[in-house]
């Protein structure tokens, strides 16, 4: 018996969230006095699933079937149900990210195993196996006991600090019985952003909304953004005015980022926004309206505006970094 954890990858290279669900998963596997066995689905080489040993892994299952490079959620459940049959795994751990959100369910079904998505804890194992996550898009907390035979969780990325160690994973190969209904929905295109810091690992996010007044203005943020190393986001109304491309759109109906640092700017913070930024660790609003509701929601909060604001920012930034460069 193992805990099976899905290892997900973006053209052959895990990223720090997949070894933050490897080392949950390890955690766990301590604590019931086991081993982990991550899954790798699509094209990535043996070298890098040996990697996955620093965060925890005995051993990486991979499906390498080459339909799977790009995400195909019964696909993905099938291959993870077999994984699990494989290892008579009783707890299967993923990522609370678009893939996860897809796949984890259809493996409770086939399972027949209880469900936490969004766990934000380690179980507590004392008195079953009770989760915490968040509930009411974020405002609250909800301790959850799994009491089914096979548990399945969804780790909110950016909950626990990564320490990889120094250990490699054994890899082998993951037959699945796939049928031609696994694949009757196709990819025919995928377009990736290239040369910025993906949200979903972003440890520092600048965002602004409608108070930058217009796409013109967003140098100013784009700027504040190089100084910092920071992934850029925005507000649905920004998204929706085409000011800036939807994938930046953070929020209930949006992305859901945990970034140690989320600097809000010109963002009212009404519900729906703050639905998908409240797990940030830090938060900093820079705001003209003294009533904008976010500042309740700020560990600091700038009253001004931002185009007088994000620049001296900037400055300062940089030249705090040049003083200790």
């Amino acid at each position: 018996m193992s805990i099976i954890v899905l290892a997900e990858h973006t053209q052959g290279v895990f990223k720090k969230k997949t070894f933050e669900a490897v080392q949950y998963a390890a955690a766990i596997a301590e604590k019931l006095g086991t081993t982990v066995t991550a899954v790798a689905v699509g094209s990535v080489a043996d070298s890098e699933m040996q990697t996955l040993g620093q965060a925890g892994a005995a051993k990486v299952l991979h499906a390498a079937d080459a339909r799977l490079d790009n995400l195909n959620a019964r696909a993905y459940a099938k291959v993870l149900v077999t994984a699990a049959q494989k290892e008579a795994a009783k707890v299967i751990v993923a990522l609370h990210d678009v893939t996860g959100k897809a796949v984890a369910p259809r493996v409770s079904a086939a399972l027949k195993a209880g469900l936490v998505a969004g766990a934000v804890s380690y179980p507590d194992t004392a008195n079953g196996f009770v989760i915490k996550k968040t509930v009411f898009s974020g405002k609250a907390f909800a301790y959850v006991n799994i009491t089914s035979d096979i548990k399945v969780v969804t780790l909110m990325p950016n909950t626990f600090q990564v320490k990889k160690g120094t250990g490699t994973a054994a890899v082998e190969k993951l037959d699945v019985a796939f049928e031609d209904k696994d694949f009757g929905i196709q990819v025919k295109e995928v377009n990736k952003v290239t040369g910025a810091v993906p949200l979903s690992e972003a440890e520092l996010v600048v965002s602004g909304g409608r108070g930058m007044k217009g796409p013109e203005n967003w140098y100013v943020l784009e700027d504040l953004a190089k100084e910092l190393g920071a992934a850029l986001a925005c507000s649905r109304p920004v998204a929706d005015a085409h000011w800036r491309p939807h994938h930046e759109h953070v929020g209930q109906t949006g992305g859901t980022i945990r970034p140690n640092l989320y600097i809000a700017v010109g963002i009212s913070g009404a519900i729906q926004h703050l639905a998908g930024v409240n797990g940030s660790k830090t938060i900093v609003v820079i705001n003209k309206d003294p009533e904008a509701p976010f500042f309740k929601a700020a560990d600091y909060g700038v009253l001004g505006d931002a185009m007088e604001v994000v620049p001296r920012l900037t400055a300062a930034v940089k030249k705090f970094k040049e003083a200790h460069s």
